[in-house]
């Protein structure tokens, strides 16, 4: 196996987009957590740009899962990713990767969630990563993590919390079923048991972005503490440290705050640490982040709920 950006030529890709992003509700009510704008990009495709820094690009190669709005899924992918759409319940993120094991076919695969926020100030999208592949033997599981608060906390690995990728060789992925499982009890934690995992450092910043207040975290960061503003908003009030999404319309008061494609902030209102869709839809963070120019937050999702119901 080759360390080089570009992966071993017969690497594939796996983006995990089925999830429901049941705690972002009621966002996740109007569209699925991976099309979540973060800096006024979908998280889904922040994901594709990595793996494209890697080489990895097109349905060969990078391929996406859907279940929950999974249309809209489908629609926003068109023909730049093989598509597995789940009937019914998400799979799980172990399931989503087993029901594309025909197209994996024998290829060591790296498994992204498409909610995943990583940003490295030293390495664009895809460099950043790119130590998960250098010098692998294709044998082992590896995982993108960082550091834990509590090395020993439970959903930790050799110390560290998982942040988003991991790499599987073929012979942890031709077992796997078909049927609701999360890749924590079906693959890593068996591959740890037998000494088969490791664990690649991330240096850069992490948000999960699956509460409010952590996907506030995420776009404030992309604002790099500053204020991200498309330019076909419009934006007539205050605006401080937030981001406003394209068509939006901002006539009131904003801080750390972010405004939703299309969505409007009426002259007189004052929104501060909260998330607006549409025109009256707010989704208060109670529990604001610090300021995001210099944060760097890691989250143990390796074993938690929303991880077993692939929310990615």
């Amino acid at each position: 196996m080759t360390g080089m950006v570009g992966g071993p030529a017969e690497l594939c890709a796996v983006v995990l987009a089925a999830g429901e992003g049941t705690r972002l509700r009621p966002l996740t009510e109007r569209v699925p957590k991976a099309l979540c704008p973060v800096g006024n990009v979908p998280l889904l495709d922040r994901a594709l740009a990595r793996l494209a820094g890697l080489g990895l690009a097109g349905p060969a190669r990078v391929a996406v899962n859907a279940c929950y709005l999974g249309d809209q899924v489908v629609a926003h992918v068109g023909d730049r990713a093989h598509l597995s759409v789940e009937p019914g319940d998400p799979l799980g993120t172990a399931g989503g990767v087993a029901n594309l094991r025909d197209w994996i076919d024998g290829r060591p695969v790296l498994v992204g969630n498409a909610d995943a926020y990583l940003a490295d100030p030293a390495a664009p999208p895809g460099p950043d990563v790119a130590a998960l592949l250098d010098g692998w033997d294709g044998h082992t599981v590896r995982l993108l993590g960082q550091p834990a608060a509590d090395p020993a906390a439970p959903g930790t690995f050799s110390g560290h919390c998982f942040t988003g990728f991991s790499l599987l060789p073929w012979r942890f992925v031709r077992d796997l079923r078909v049927v609701q499982s999360d890749l924590v009890h079906a693959v890593w934690r068996p591959a740890e048991s037998v000494g088969a995992l490791e664990v690649v450092a991330y240096p850069g910043t992490f948000y999960d972005t699956g509460t409010p207040a952590d996907y506030l975290a995420a776009n404030l960061h992309a604002a790099a503490g500053g204020t991200l503003v498309d330019p076909s908003a419009s934006v007539t009030g205050r605006c401080v440290e937030s981001v406003v999404g394209a068509g939006a319309r901002v006539h009131g008061d904003v801080e750390r705050a972010v405004v939703w494609p299309g969505a409007t902030v009426h002259e007189g209102e004052r929104l501060r640490d909260a998330i607006r869709a549409g025109d009256n839809l707010t989704v208060p963070v109670t529990c604001p982040p610090p300021s995001a120019s210099t944060g760097r937050k890691t989250s143990s999702m390796g074993d938690d709920a929303d991880e077993r119901r692939n929310v990615p």
